[in-house]
């Protein structure tokens, strides 16, 4: 009982908390303090299915009360009626606890962000290119099963194909916490097209997965930014030979962990329109600077976690593809499956589940500490 007690009362000042966002959110003071407004907006819908569960918990209560008080009827069919009401509510009390444990794990506050994607071709030469671009339409067919929306902001192709380098945005819901385990170098075992001898070469590419900053929350001094055009490359067309679309920024940046000054480059050809590169360039410099910033909150993050599943160092290898025996391993959470066809067609979610649910048992683990 003292452990129900326990939950009710988290569950009550998260009520009250709910209570006091609803009542914030439609203050005109706060409706003008548009960081301010954002952040208790995400809050509010955060805490909607927390408040729902702990009404459906209470009536729960209520419910086995009631039902144990009707057990001693003398009317046999309100008895029967009773227990199978008890039974009932016995049944679903701990599945609800639970999911309520579930939710009152502290959310990553960038999961419900959009993501800068980034994959590059590493040891492996041309091959490793070409794994790069496998991995790419890899992605591109589950954003596709998620209905998110992706971009191109640039890419550089191999020699024989695939990527040496792409990056590219994804919209959507809840993309960064859904995408986020999959930051980390991913290996490939497989005979190359160029290989006479049929030997199996070992190469690999790498992912990052990077939340999309919101405006207000990196500062840049625009003044500061060097601006160069060039003209995009690409399939052909005149436009591509004649007008200067894709542009090109240098930002002197000074990171507050460390105090070093580095420059940062980017360049953009997404789209023909040079304002739009622009404005997306500007975009991919706030990410970065966003995902440095933060990068030391992040290694205390997983340092203090076993898993490493969401914010592990990004230089480990996380995931091997073997073709010729048809198996993916997840090397954090020792999953092995024999799909590999149907993995590089999209089909990961299986795999990302399994990491989400591993990543949750460590948190709820340092919540109860």
């Amino acid at each position: 009982m003292a452990a129900s007690e326990s939950l009710l009362d988290k569950l009550d000042g998260l009520e009250a908390r709910f209570q006091e966002v609803s009542l914030l959110i439609t203050d005109p003071s706060v409706i003008s303090d548009m960081k301010r407004f954002v952040k208790l907006n995400r809050e509010y819908r955060d805490l909607e299915p927390v408040v729902a569960a702990r009404k459906e918990y209470i009536q729960l209560q209520k419910s086995i009360e009631e039902a144990r008080e009707l057990l001693s009827e003398n009317d046999p069919e309100m008895r029967q009626m009773a227990r199978e009401e008890l039974d009932s509510a016995n049944a679903r009390l701990p599945q609800l606890e639970e999911e309520i444990k579930q939710m009152l794990i502290p959310a990553d506050p960038q999961d419900d962000k959009d993501v800068i994607m980034e994959i590059r071709g590493g040891t492996g030469g041309d091959e490793a290119a070409l794994f790069a671009g496998d991995l790419y339409r890899m992605y591109m067919k589950y954003c596709e099963t998620k209905g998110w929306k992706t971009a191109v902001s640039s890419c550089s192709e191999g020699a024989a194909g695939g990527f040496k380098e792409i990056i590219f945005t994804v919209s959507g819901d809840k993309v960064y916490g859904t995408l986020k385990y999959e930051s980390g170098v991913h290996r490939v075992q497989r005979v190359p097209a160029t290989e006479t001898q049929g030997r199996i070469h070992t190469s690999a590419a790498t992912v990052a997965v990077l939340p999309e900053a919101d405006a207000f929350e990196v500062e840049i001094n625009e003044g500061e930014i060097k601006w160069d055009t060039f003209r995009s490359g690409g399939a052909g067309g005149q436009n591509v030979n004649k007008v200067e679309s894709g542009v090109r920024l240098r930002y002197n940046w000074k990171n507050p962990n460390t105090g070093v000054v580095e420059e940062i480059l980017i360049e953009c050809t997404e789209t023909r329109d040079q304002p739009k590169n622009k404005e997306r360039a500007l975009s991919r410099l706030r990410t970065m600077i966003y995902d440095r910033e933060h990068q030391k909150y992040m290694d205390d993050i997983a340092a203090r976690r076993k898993t490493m599943v969401s914010t592990g160092d990004r230089s480990a290898k996380i995931r091997t593809y073997n073709y010729p025996q048809g198996r993916i391993t997840d090397h954090r959470i020792n999953y092995t499956i024999y799909n590999l066809p149907a993995f590089m067609d999209g089909d990961i979610q299986d795999c990302i589940d399994k990491l989400t649910i591993a990543e949750n048992a460590e948190r709820m683990k340092e919540t109860e500490m």
